[in-house]
């Protein structure tokens, strides 16, 4: 279970019409966020509030945040806190926000100039809709420009479930929420990976569908400076994260009714296999059963009783799920 440490005493009432509401969580990137507070300011779309949380940043980015806020005091405010994640910064600055709409956007990434014109448009046209996103495009850290749509944000979907167990398939900056299902998906988690897919799938269980707006809307860039999706692949810490955050993901989806037969279920169920093996791989034993567990009931009852699971189980029993996870992916990794 994730533990989710939240005041709820606090908690954002009805948002101000048509106000969009930026919140823009930050530790150790001041130049970045100049860059990203100053891609909101220049969207042609005029009410927006910028919410600045400086998560415990060591650097000069807390005095980069005030300054912004000092320039543009009607627009922009600042929340300093002790460092506590990625997760837990987006969700004080949510409790802060005002707006009806809501905009995560990460120091590091940009919005294009016409993205609340665009998707705030579309969501008032389209009353069912409750989130709207667009074409995202990816900047290598050289500089050069992918000229397709990164991941699938180029696709129109109509609703996050059931692709969204097969990848999430846009970036923070990508969508527009109405705060009123940011509202009734409850706090972000104090994940420190995989917390945006876990939130997103949360919003897809409540339902409702997606405007897409076909343009471009914002800019995901990649950069030298220490970015959390880096990291080795077995490393206990981030796998512990992912455990928790698929289990979570799991639970979404079996709320929102998606059956065990569906290809994307399907997928997941062995993406939460393979999560299994390699949490035995990193020395996470009860990780590495709990998911193995949850891979068989996401794949339902035919398909749990095929000889792979019961071969993994008696093996793992055997010889435990520590020493199978090293070997089943030192075998893996023989084969590529």
């Amino acid at each position: 279970m994730v533990a989710v440490v939240i005041d709820m005493s606090s908690t954002p009432g009805p948002g101000l019409t048509n106000l969009v509401s930026a919140v823009i969580p930050v530790h150790n990137r001041a130049a970045m966020l100049r860059e990203a507070v100053a891609s909101v300011l220049a969207q042609t779309y005029p009410r927006v509030e910028i919410i600045i949380v400086d998560d415990g940043s060591t650097d000069d980015t807390a005095l980069a945040a005030d300054d912004l806020s000092r320039r543009h005091p009607d627009r922009v405010s600042v929340i300093h806190q002790s460092n506590t994640g990625t997760g837990l910064a987006r969700e004080a600055g949510r409790r802060r926000a005002r707006g009806e709409f809501i905009q995560y956007l990460d120091s590091d990434d940009l919005l294009l100039p016409r993205k609340f014109e665009l998707q705030v448009a579309g969501l008032n046209a389209h009353p069912e809709c409750r989130v709207a996103y667009g074409k995202t495009q990816y900047r290598h850290s050289d500089g050069r420009l992918e000229k397709m749509p990164w991941k699938g944000s180029g696709n129109k979907v109509d609703k996050m479930f059931p692709s969204f167990l097969r990848d999430r398939w846009w970036d923070t900056p990508t969508p527009l929420y109405r705060a009123e299902i940011c509202e009734q998906a409850g706090p972000w988690t104090d994940l420190k990976l995989e917390e945006d897919w876990e939130y997103d799938c949360r919003i897809a269980a409540l339902g409702g569908r997606l405007h897409f707006c076909d343009e471009f809307v914002a800019e995901v860039r990649d950069h030298e400076q220490n970015r959390l999706c880096r990291g080795a692949a077995l490393d206990p810490v981030r796998l512990k994260e992912r455990a928790k955050a698929h289990a979570l993901i799991l639970t979404h989806a079996q709320r929102a009714g998606i059956k065990e037969a569906e290809p994307e279920m399907q997928h997941f169920a062995r993406e939460l296999f393979l999560l299994a093996r390699q949490c035995g791989a990193a020395g996470l034993a009860a990780e590495s059963k709990e998911l193995f567990v949850l891979a068989k009931l996401a794949s339902g009852d035919t398909r749990a009783e095929k000889l792979d699971f019961k071969l993994y189980e008696l093996l793992a029993d055997i010889t435990g799920w520590t020493f199978l996870g090293k070997v089943v992916c030192l075998s893996d990794n023989l084969r590529r």
